[in-house]
């Protein structure tokens, strides 16, 4: 299978999917909109789209010119019936593609918050693939609309929309389940401002780096949901 990825900024890649990939011998190619310039050409013969995640907002486009671009060719993937998997702004971009609004939250979440997943409707399907509650890291200020024709399958405290699944074979995830020990500490670093500003749903780099054990499940449960959709 050829998996594209939209990669957003350096620090926030594949994490863990990345090993997933290469133990399933699966081809691999990379659009970095960061580059200078940024090489989209792989995109049209991929199977599965895998967008990342990174601090801009989708509303943002003035001030990314490659984003217009980006919402594209997912809205193109999408309707050619491929795979996608958004991880946070990701998800996001994929709610702009199936013309959702994208807007700044009432709440910045950042650290180990639990989610909690229902399984209804198109997202039936995931009870034998998820848990029914998951503490993983987000690292977002930003939220969505639910697409029209979507199911929401996960919800936080803090943000209640957090996972929405269209047709059979596009899903977005508003948090962080493939960090690894490496790029959990680069969003730490990259967050720090934020994290010093505070907030009701702020943790502390100290206690972010308390629960690092959680890394383990969270990657465990994201190689079941990719299995699932590999098998589609």
């Amino acid at each position: 299978m050829h998996i594209h990825c939209f990669q957003q900024v350096p620090f926030e890649g594949l994490g863990c999917m990345a090993d997933w990939i290469k133990q399933k011998g699966h081809q691999l190619t990379y659009t970095r909109w960061y580059d200078t310039q940024p090489d989209s050409s792989a995109a049209a013969a991929a199977d599965w789209f895998i967008i990342m995640g990174g601090p801009m907002g989708v509303y943002e486009q003035d001030q990314y010119p490659w984003m217009p671009t980006a919402i594209t060719l997912i809205r193109e993937a999408i309707a050619q019936n491929k795979k996608v998997l958004g991880i946070c702004l990701g998800s996001q971009l994929i709610a702009a593609a199936l013309d959702a609004n994208v807007y700044p939250h009432t709440q910045t979440e950042l650290g180990w918050y639990p989610i909690d997943f229902t399984f209804q409707d198109r997202a039936a399907a995931l009870a034998s693939v998820l848990p029914h509650r998951l503490n993983t890291f987000h690292f977002h200020g930003d939220t969505f609309d639910m697409p029209a024709g979507a199911t929401r399958f996960a919800a936080s405290a803090a943000c209640s929309n957090q996972a929405f699944i269209y047709g059979d074979r596009v899903i977005g995830l508003q948090f962080h389940a493939e960090l690894t020990p490496d790029s959990l500490q680069a969003m730490v670093d990259h967050g720090a401002g934020i994290i010093a500003h505070g907030g009701p749903f702020i943790q502390s780099a100290e206690k972010i780096r308390q629960h690092n054990n959680l890394l383990t499940e969270n990657n465990r449960t994201l190689y079941r949901l990719l299995d699932y959709m590999e098998a589609l």
